[in-house]
């Protein structure tokens, strides 16, 4: 049997969305900037996406910028907000955990002379609103939270976040990184406060390569991508018309019974940590409960390496992963585990294990079992 626990790194897309990218790659497979019947039909595919994912976020549909993936959802409303304002300020506002999208492109900012402050995390990998309080300043033009951490399932507090900024300084955009939080969460940016969100497919039952960004009614951003002005001239480039679609119908499927689903998620966690729960040599990492995110369980292992474990687990036909698969081709010490202040035994043994709707509780009791048997057995290996 293959148990697949590695969603928030990717999910296997759904028969909807797989279906509608077909027909729009073999069928109506026309450019959007064609004036003829076939151009028509493939614009009609990118407005009823629009439709479907505005609606999940109770948005107007010109508010949402399609883009190849998160990450550069990420980058073009980060790097784009900073650029199209920085005669109001250079000052700008991050956590210590983002994803390399966010904490890439922040770095980025800081060469072009930009500064930015970083928000510790408690042990939970929380941010303290006081500390966000006091790093507001007039100069301050974005702030950048994510919802949901990608590696231990911490829960920001977004809506507060969102009142106290518009609270010290009305002028700051509020920027949120929603990739492990959308289809999870009911996010609604234009009551909350949020200006910019970014959101990639691929986390969503959706296909890999193609996101968005929503972009709050008359939000200032410059492109990073230059040429023929589509997308009200902030992503030129043709549409990628199949992703899209696919997209769409992934975003409207994830709302679609959302609270049965999450509960589902719920208690796969809940069974999962119950599993663990005597094993002396399994550590939790980030909130307990449901004040986590309901996908995502970070675990620590006494003397076993999280690689020699994640292949151990691979043998098995389990799937797990050992951080941010974004980050995977460059291996490094987790930005989040520092941050949360995990001791340093800890740091190269730790796996994130990942569920999505599809997991089943059988799979989950098969994953415990599994851990009891190979992590016990390869601690004896380890070197003293």
């Amino acid at each position: 049997m293959e148990i697949y626990l590695d969603n928030s790194a990717t999910t296997r897309c759904s028969q909807g969305a797989r279906e509608i990218m077909v027909k729009a790659l073999m069928e109506d497979y026309g450019n959007t900037s064609s004036l003829h019947r076939k151009g028509m039909e493939a614009e009609r595919y990118i407005k009823e996406a629009r439709r479907q994912i505005a609606k999940t976020l109770k948005a107007q549909e010109k508010e949402l910028v399609f883009t190849s993936g998160g990450t550069e959802a990420d980058n073009l409303a980060i790097i784009g907000a900073a650029r199209a304002n920085c005669r109001s300020g250079r000052h700008l506002i991050t956590t210590s955990i983002e994803h390399a999208a966010v904490s890439a492109a922040m770095e980025q900012l800081e060469e072009e002379g930009f500064e930015v402050t970083y928000l510790d995390v408690n042990r939970e990998g929380l941010i303290s609103l006081e500390q966000l309080g006091e790093a507001i300043r007039p100069d301050t033009i974005l702030v950048s939270i994510m919802y949901v951490n990608n590696e231990i399932g911490a829960v920001e507090p977004i809506p507060e976040a969102a009142k106290l900024i518009k609270e010290k300084n009305s002028h700051t955009l509020f920027h949120v990184d929603a990739i492990q939080a959308y289809g999870k969460y009911n996010i609604y940016p234009g009551r909350l406060g949020i200006d910019l969100l970014a959101v990639s497919g691929h986390k969503i039952h959706g296909p890999k390569g193609v996101g968005f960004l929503y972009v709050k009614d008359k939000t200032k951003l410059k492109p990073l991508m230059l040429g023929g002005g589509h997308q009200n001239g902030l992503r030129s480039g043709t549409e990628n018309v199949p992703g899209v679609a696919g997209l769409g119908v992934a975003a409207r499927e994830a709302y679609e019974n959302l609270e049965d689903k999450v509960e589902h998620l719920y208690q796969l966690r809940e069974a999962f940590l119950s599993g663990l729960k005597d094993a002396e040599w399994a550590h939790i990492n980030g909130p307990a409960g449901r004040a986590a995110a309901p996908q995502i369980v970070s675990v620590s292992f006494d003397k076993v390496r999280s690689e020699v474990l994640l292949h151990a687990l691979e043998e098995r036909g389990i799937y797990v992963s050992a951080g941010s698969a974004c980050s995977s081709n460059k291996p490094a010490v987790s930005r989040t585990l520092k941050s949360i202040g995990l001791r340093q035994p800890y740091l190269d043994s730790t796996l994130r294990f990942s569920f999505c709707v599809e997991n089943t509780p059988e799979e989950v009791a098969c994953t415990i079992e599994a851990l009891k048997e190979l992590v016990p057995m390869l601690m004896k290996y380890t070197r003293h």
